[in-house]
Parts: C-alpha cells; sequence; structure tokens
C-alpha cells in the first residue's frame, strides 16, 4: 500500500472514530500500534481510550521510551509506572 493510501485510511479512520464510531476507533488503534505511531495512540489515550493507552505503553516500552512512560505514569497510570521501573532498573 502506497504511503498516501495509508495516509487516507488513517484520516478516514480518524474522522470515523472522531465521529464515535467504536470500530473505527478499534482498527485506528490496530493500526496505529503496528505502524509505531505513538503520536496517534497518544492522542486517543488523552481523549480516554484505555485499549489505546495500552498499546502506548506497550509501543513506549518496546521503544525504551522513558519520557512517555513517565508522562502516563505521572498522569497517575500504574501499568506505565511499572513499566518505567523495570525499565530504569535494567
Amino acid at each position: 500500500m502506497a504511503e498516501s493510501d495509508v495516509s487516507a485510511e488513517l484520516a478516514e479512520l480518524r474522522r470515523l472514530a472522531d465521529a464515535g464510531s467504536a470500530d473505527a476507533t478499534d482498527e485506528l488503534i490496530q493500526l496505529a500500534a503496528e505502524q509505531g505511531n505513538i503520536d496517534e495512540l497518544r492522542r486517543l489515550s488523552d481523549s480516554g481510550n484505555a485499549t489505546a493507552t495500552d498499546q502506548l505503553i506497550e509501543l513506549a516500552t518496546e521503544q525504551d521510551d522513558m519520557d512517555e512512560l513517565r508522562r502516563l505514569a505521572d498522569r497517575g497510570n500504574i501499568t506505565a509506572a511499572e513499566q518505567l521501573e523495570e525499565l530504569t532498573a535494567e
């Protein structure tokens, strides 16, 4: 799939998700996770989506993104705090 096709698909999924489509939101989260799109996962997580938060933590952990984990931990996310603690202990 060409990059422009992926961008168009992402934009359409974002539009549908923002309009309240749970299926589009789930697909958007899956696509963002597969692409390593931390910004999209952060956007969805910050809007209160727990699945996006879980995927964001997983991706941040894989990428050793301490800043993102710290940001989530500072917002009270226990899982992010645990992952941050684990990574800093290594």
